[in-house]
């Protein structure tokens, strides 16, 4: 999308507050998918009701701004790619929220900054500098302590038998992450956003079709079993889609440089939202002071890109 001008870009105190309530709908949109999940709704489905919307709101921002549909040559190859890896990244992301409380599941998806850095490097970018590297391994130490893994090593049994799959999952997704903002960055940065948007998304759409028409996980495009699973299932789509627009509207005008860290705010949206509609309970005063350490890790590090 193209940038704004500095008259046109909002004032910090009208910024944050609007990527916070972003922040707060991706959150929300979280939630409901496991509302959904609990209640009969097949994975398949869910990704693939939330991608429809992305698709149809994309479409509409290419036919108002008169774009083109065509990309580079070269290209396709790798636009099919991050495609592929953002339908990856969906289906692991909410396999993890199926699996875990929300919010352990979002702060995984979100050490993606450190899983890019060292992706970055291994495929010939600048080595990591010593203050990064002492940032995310402060990082994974505060991700340690939410994840309580002392209890989960002396007791294993009584976190249930589906949470360290679920860990795996939160940090597939956030490799499948990292992954697609690297080739957005090294091979599509010739490709107009809206377009590689609404091409990534139609292919997270195409290919949760094709995995249900194959049987690729049992029960993937299972209606929900009542109407709450219903109400989860309309609500994730509402809610990521409108996040989505506003998100992707506001771009221009929000000033990412200085103000991405602040949607960060997602993971205690989360704890506070999965708290009062899920019942899922709050964190420990340990997990608390873990989860703040990751997310003002993160933080810092996406400032040191920044700058």
């Amino acid at each position: 999308m193209p940038s704004a001008s500095s008259s046109d870009v909002l004032p910090r105190h009208l910024a944050i507050p609007l990527m916070m309530s972003v922040a707060t709908l991706f959150a929300a949109n979280h939630v409901a998918a496991r509302l959904a999940f609990d209640n009969g709704t097949g994975l398949l489905l869910a990704v693939l009701m939330r991608s429809g919307v992305a698709c149809l709101i994309l479409l509409a921002l290419l036919m108002m701004q008169k774009k083109g549909f065509w990309l580079p040559p070269g290209t396709w190859p790798w636009q099919l790619a991050a495609g592929v890896l953002i339908a990856i990244q969906s289906v692991c992301l909410y396999s993890a929220v199926a699996r875990l409380p929300v919010v352990i599941a979002l702060l995984l998806v979100n050490t993606f900054p450190i899983q890019l850095a060292l992706l970055s490097w291994a495929l010939g970018g600048p080595r990591p500098s010593l203050r990064s590297c002492l940032i995310m391994g402060t990082i994974l130490i505060g991700l340690l302590v939410v994840l309580d893994i002392p209890a989960w090593l002396a007791n294993a049994e009584t976190m249930g038998p589906e949470w360290l799959t679920g860990i795996g999952f939160g940090l597939t997704a956030a490799f499948a992450l990292a992954s697609t903002l690297w080739i957005t960055e090294h091979r599509l940065a010739k490709v107009g956003s809206t377009l590689r948007s609404w091409l990534t998304m139609q292919t997270v759409f195409i290919a949760m079709i094709l995995g249900g028409l194959l049987g690729a996980m049992p029960g993937g495009m299972s209606l929900p079993d009542n109407t709450t699973g219903w109400t989860g299932l309309m609500l994730l789509a509402v809610l990521y889609g409108s996040a989505f627009s506003i998100l992707f509207i506001s771009v221009p005008r929000l000033d990412m440089a200085r103000n991405a860290p602040v949607m960060n705010f997602e993971p205690v949206a989360s704890l506070l939202l999965g708290y009062l509609f899920l019942g899922q309970q709050m964190l420990t005063p340990g997990q608390l002071v873990g989860g703040a350490v990751v997310i003002g890790g993160i933080i810092v590090l996406g400032l040191s890109r920044a700058r």
